[in-house]
């Protein structure tokens, strides 16, 4: 079982930055972002929040969100940040959900 590390960033631009600072500073790869557009958008740095996903062993995916937390915080900032040492099967299967593919 793999560890996963989930970012939540302000803006899609932001969250290509960090998830290309966490992959340089660690071996792990990424999921599908996930998207989410709060009730309070009109009043956040960027309406959009996204989720970056790191999945790998659980140091290098720990690294992985200190470096993407790093630069996110320069850029737009950061909502939220976890690593999920072992997720349940009931985890994985939420972990596959995203709403870039919904309208």
């Amino acid at each position: 079982m793999e560890a996963v590390g989930l970012l939540e960033v302000y803006g899609l631009t932001c969250a290509f930055i960090a998830a290309d600072a966490g992959c340089k500073a660690a071996d792990v790869r990424l999921e599908t972002f996930d998207k989410n557009k709060p009730a309070n958008a009109d009043a956040l740095p960027v309406p959009l929040q996204v989720c970056v996903k790191f999945r790998g062993d659980i140091a290098a995916v720990e690294a992985a969100i200190e470096a993407a937390a790093a630069v996110a915080e320069s850029l737009t900032g950061v909502v939220q940040k976890h690593v999920i040492a072992r997720p349940t099967g009931d985890t994985e299967k939420m972990l596959k959900l995203n709403g870039f593919d919904k309208n």
